[in-house]
């Protein structure tokens, strides 16, 4: 009891100098309310510096607004994201799309999952990301377990919204291939690419990508122009998306902790990706480039129609 009231008493003494000096969160907008209050001007401050790879805590430190109000706004701008780039994502003109998934966790890591817990909104979650190769543009995405079940319906999806045969290519993941048959039947063409790594360093360098020794690509539907048989773009892509977002970044404590947090900020980065962020090799956004919008939309333009379509 002694030391818990002289711990209390310190606790006090400390509290109080804080409160003679700076007054606590001073500088800290919305600690409690809701983001209504904040200005147009925060509000793309905050987004800007998500959508560039800051973590919540760091873009707090940055703007001054407080973590539970940028999740807010994440889930909102992200919500309208997911309208936005359903409804824009249609009839699209693409002629040669590769499709990947890559890896995060939500909570923890699954080898942490004790046994009989259960996996459900924690573990290891995938996302799956379909890229034209010509234009760039990312035409669908899926978040979830990598099941067979949500393989099948991120093929479907993309299969919806095309307007032509295309020409797919794949890794080696034996879900895509029955997944690709219910979605397009025969209406494809497509090929599969297995790269083969060496093997993977012990010490220094370990956390280095491993170099590919050696490719085997072998057709799986229709008339694939094997030439063409590439999974080299997608993945190059899997780099933005790990640069560009601080939960999937390696080695970080800023993983998602719920699942309902990683499909907005998701959806946030690919809409970004695809009507804001111009694209190097392209000198336009792939939006752009696939003719679904004629200018480079500004960060102001993107939260406007995202907050009037969540």
């Amino acid at each position: 009891m002694g030391v818990a009231g002289r711990a209390g008493c310190q606790s006090g003494l400390y509290i109080r100098r804080l409160k003679g000096s700076i007054p606590l969160r001073s500088t800290i907008i919305d600690a409690g309310g809701g983001m209504n209050n904040l200005k147009t001007e925060k509000k793309e401050s905050v987004i800007s510096a998500l959508v560039e790879g800051n973590s919540i805590r760091s873009t707090e430190r940055m703007t001054g607004v407080h973590r539970d109000t940028i999740m807010r706004l994440v889930g909102r701008i992200g919500a309208g994201c997911e309208v936005i780039m359903d409804q824009t994502m249609r009839n699209l003109d693409c002629k040669d799309v590769q499709v990947d998934e890559i890896w995060c966790f939500v909570g923890k890591k699954q080898r942490h999952i004790a046994a009989g817990e259960s996996p459900i909104g924690k573990g290891d979650y995938w996302t799956y990301v379909a890229m034209d190769r010509d234009t760039k543009l990312i035409p669908a995405y899926r978040v979830g377990k990598r099941t067979s079940a949500n393989t099948q319906a991120f093929m479907v999806d993309l299969s919806e919204r095309l307007a032509n045969r295309i020409q797919l290519s794949s890794d080696g993941l034996e879900q895509y291939v029955a997944a690709t048959e219910l979605a397009f039947g025969a209406g494809v063409d497509y090929g599969q690419i297995v790269k083969s790594y060496e093997a993977e360093h012990i010490g220094a360098g370990r956390y280095s990508p491993p170099h590919v020794v050696a490719t085997s690509r072998s057709p799986v539907m229709g008339n694939p122009n094997m030439a063409r048989v590439s999974t080299s773009h997608v993945e190059r892509q899997n780099l933005t998306i790990r640069m560009q977002m601080r939960r999937f970044t390696r080695l970080t404590n800023g993983f998602s902790k719920t699942v309902a947090g990683l499909q907005s900020a998701v959806a946030l980065h690919f809409a970004h990706y695809n009507f804001c962020r111009r694209h190097s090799s392209i000198r336009v956004t792939p939006a752009m480039e696939a003719g679904i919008v004629n200018d480079m939309w500004p960060i102001s333009e993107l939260i406007r129609i995202a907050e009037q379509s969540a």
